[in-house]
């Protein structure tokens, strides 16, 4: 029986530090939620993301800083239990002051997560793609991420620091700001929006940490292939809204078709079976602890 993931949370930071270290690229797959991440996990993904974005459009709502850190917190922690995969998590601007800051680390050490990033936006924040972004002053972020840093329990938990200056305060900034962020205690850092692979180069050059790609579609920053991201020496891929476009654009078809057809039979050959449901989630594994849930057979083509 598998209720839970068969790792504990100190192990799997170690893990995550560990391939950090390695020198190699991990591939980082956005979750749309739990169950998706036990996907990316038998996909033979590295890591898994929890996007502040796909929770807020899960939710209903823009990606502007209205999420809470008590709901990012529960999403994780319900993510976090079903996967022997690192999450890392998207904690925005640490849902406040440096205080609020230092509690979300905490709460989210809590949670099982593996580390998170903090972002040097101000409130209501935007969409590292979208043009409009206001950022905190550099000393303040600083105190931000100091706070996060000095928070910490465990110290394998990740703290990484996302700059969106890029696009405000241009390239040299940018690079200066996140070697301040490291100085003040960030393992790592995600610079957001880069223009194109000259400024990938560039700022794998000025900065000696671990960095991330974000490699989100329909943004600012082109779409590099893993082997270009390995040899400019970047550490991880991610792809923060792939599955959850993906998905809703099959939700949105799916609905269309059904509202014409009146009937879903046209669709059944584009989802996942029912008996790819029950083997990912591993009916038969809990029936040693109670024979009652898997007593049954499957009906043909199920």
């Amino acid at each position: 029986m598998v209720l839970h993931t068969r790792t504990t949370p100190a192990e799997r930071r170690r893990a995550f530090r560990e391939a950090l270290a390695s020198g190699r690229l991990l591939r980082m797959p956005g979750a749309v939620n739990p169950y998706s991440a036990r996907l990316i996990q038998d996909a033979g993904f590295d890591a898994v993301y929890l996007s502040g974005a796909v929770l807020a459009a899960d939710l209903g709502l823009p990606d502007i800083g209205l999420t809470t850190s008590a709901e990012v917190a529960a999403r994780a922690q319900q993510t976090a239990r079903v996967t022997d995969l690192p999450v890392l998590v998207d904690a925005d601007t640490g849902f406040g002051e440096p205080l609020n800051a230092a509690r979300t680390v905490q709460l989210f050490e809590d949670a099982g997560l593996a580390g998170l990033h903090l972002e040097d936006q101000v409130n209501p924040k935007r969409c590292g793609h979208l043009d409009g972004k206001t950022l905190a002053p550099r000393e303040e972020m600083v105190r931000r991420v100091r706070a996060a840093a000095d928070a910490r329990r465990d110290p394998d938990f990740l703290l990484m620091a996302r700059t969106d200056a890029r696009s405000v305060e241009g390239l040299g900034a940018a690079i200066d700001r996140a070697k301040a962020y490291v100085d003040a205690g960030a393992d790592a850092v995600f610079p957001e929006a880069l223009a194109d692979e000259a400024e990938f180069e560039a700022f794998r050059e000025a900065v000696d940490v671990p960095l991330l790609a974000n490699m989100t579609e329909f943004g600012k920053s082109p779409l590099l292939s893993t082997r270009t991201l390995e040899e400019l020496g970047y550490n991880i891929a991610l792809y923060p809204v792939t599955l959850f476009r993906l998905a809703m654009g099959a939700v949105e078809d799916g609905l269309r078709v059904l509202a014409a057809e009146g009937t879903q039979e046209p669709l059944l050959d584009r989802m996942q079976t029912r008996s790819r449901l029950y083997e990912v989630l591993g009916y038969e594994g809990y029936a040693s602890f109670d024979s009652a849930v898997h007593d049954f057979t499957l009906p043909p083509g199920a």
